[in-house]
């Protein structure tokens, strides 16, 4: 028991650490953004980044999902038209989206499909569908959607707030409750859950559809921020939605993940923009520095899990 809470805790000590030094290295670029202001502005699409990096746990807890961004996008095209004009139209959208997701899941395990495939040909379909409800940038964010993502809590940037709900909420969600300690179990050994008795084709499909809910949120979140919708304006969450999940301390095996730790790297990745622009690095150039950041962060983690493996030996 006491090894494993090490473990954990060195789980997420490394992201902790890493969005530590990046804050202080922000902050002495830049000594204005230590505010209130500042902050929001630093964090300022940290949320639906947070979100959909949650869904891509869920998913990389027994698979991986290369269909997020474009997922996003179809749900951020629905938010500004269909949720905006029609809500109950809308809503029943999403929830049709969501139960896809779900739906997705059962699919790749009954026919045994690689996951890999199967969500990269669904990425086509959201974005084909992402284009017919938007052919070009429009819409407009539901009043109450702005409302909810521009609101200023009195100590900290809603963003800071809203990522810290986020992550209490996956926490409980993964680790604390019966159906998180389900899905984890069969990333980590499926043979074993099948014998206790329990569904595996359930267990897939709630964490597809956990996913798809927590992937709905994030296309909402994004144009509250956006206060507009275009058909590819989340298709880089799906790599910074896998990234953060391997910042955070997950693994592609094993059912390995960390909400907290997955948080705290979309908001190091969210960051991390920030960085690079008071560096004067070209955007051109910032998807490459970002990438050499992840780069560093797992280098250091593979050598503190070596570490670890050889007091295990010893």
């Amino acid at each position: 028991m006491t090894t494993r809470l090490s473990s954990d805790a060195m789980r997420l000590a490394i992201p902790a650490l890493s969005l530590t030094l990046l804050l202080a290295a922000v902050f002495w670029l830049q000594p204005r953004a230590m505010s209130y202001v500042g902050l929001n502005l630093l964090f300022n699409l940290a949320v639906p980044i947070a979100l959909a990096t949650i869904a891509q746990m869920l998913v990389m807890a027994v698979n991986v999902d290369l269909s997020m961004g474009t997922f996003v996008s179809f749900v951020a095209c629905v938010s500004a038209t269909f949720l905006r004009d029609t809500p109950v139209i809308g809503i029943l959208i999403l929830a049709g989206a969501i139960a896809s997701y779900a739906a997705l899941g059962v699919v790749i395990h009954l026919r045994n499909l690689p996951s890999i495939v199967v969500t990269l040909g669904m990425s086509f379909v959201w974005g084909g569908l992402a284009v017919m409800l938007l052919p070009a940038p429009g819409g407009q964010a539901p009043g109450w959607v702005r409302w909810l993502m521009t609101v200023k809590p009195p100590l900290a940037p809603m963003a800071i707030v809203a990522s810290i709900v986020i992550a209490a909420v996956a926490h409980l969600l993964v680790t604390r409750s019966s159906l998180g300690v389900l899905i984890r179990g069969i990333g980590g050994n499926q043979r074993s859950v099948e014998r206790a008795g329990w569904s595996i084709v359930a267990a897939r499909a709630a964490a597809y559809g956990l996913a798809g809910v927590f992937a709905v949120l994030a296309g909402i979140a994004l144009v509250g921020l956006t206060t507009s919708a275009d058909a590819n304006i989340a298709l880089r969450y799906t790599l910074l939605s896998i990234a953060g999940v391997i910042l955070g301390g997950g693994e592609f095996i094993g059912g390995r993940v960390s909400p907290i730790g997955a948080v705290i790297g979309a908001l190091t990745l969210t960051l991390a923009g920030s960085f690079l622009s008071f560096l004067r690095i070209s955007p051109d150039w910032q998807i490459g520095a970002q990438g050499a950041i992840l780069i560093i962060v797992l280098a250091l983690r593979l050598m503190l899990n070596r570490l670890e493996k050889r007091e295990k030996r010893r």
